[in-house]
């Protein structure tokens, strides 16, 4: 498996993959990602100043993917680590941990001073990535993610 910057082509098929994920995980369609008008232009979203997404690819099949931009409506020294999702057959292989090291790498050369992130209290597995790789729990939301069902807000100082 590869990990690479997003291309246009990929668009659907990581639509389609981060859908898919968030059905499996029973993930709310309201208030997540499931509902970003984003979700079906991924490469169009990342083009931004500031901003990468990164997918993972396995036999020219997107597996999933990670991005990091700058906080919605929010401090521009804060990004976010956004729509980190992989298939089942992408998980346990430390695809998570090198995706977050790339993109927290990517927020450094960018001038970063924090990184934050949303995610639900289903998504244990998840936070236990994001505890290890040096994230800690804040209560409270920062910017304006429009995620209102992702309860569970994280932080890293850079």
């Amino acid at each position: 498996m590869k990990i690479r910057a997003i291309e246009n082509k990929d668009n659907t098929a990581l639509a389609v993959a981060i859908r898919k994920v968030l059905i499996e995980l029973g993930v709310p369609k309201v208030g997540t990602a499931y509902e970003d008008e984003e979700l079906d232009a991924m490469f169009e979203a990342y083009e931004n100043e500031r901003s990468i997404y990164y997918v993972v690819e396995n036999d020219q099949k997107i597996m999933g993917g990670a991005g990091i931009a700058p906080l919605e409506k929010g401090n521009p020294s804060v990004c976010e680590l956004q729509k980190m999702y992989f298939l089942p057959e992408a998980r346990g292989k430390g695809l998570g941990k090198q995706m977050i090291q790339m993109c927290l790498n990517f927020a450094k050369a960018n001038d970063f001073e924090q990184c934050y992130i949303e995610t639900l209290p289903i998504m244990q597995e998840a936070q236990k990535l994001y505890i290890k790789t040096g994230f800690e729990y804040i209560d409270h939301a920062l910017g304006d993610t429009g995620h209102s069902s992702c309860q569970i807000r994280l932080i890293k100082s850079l």
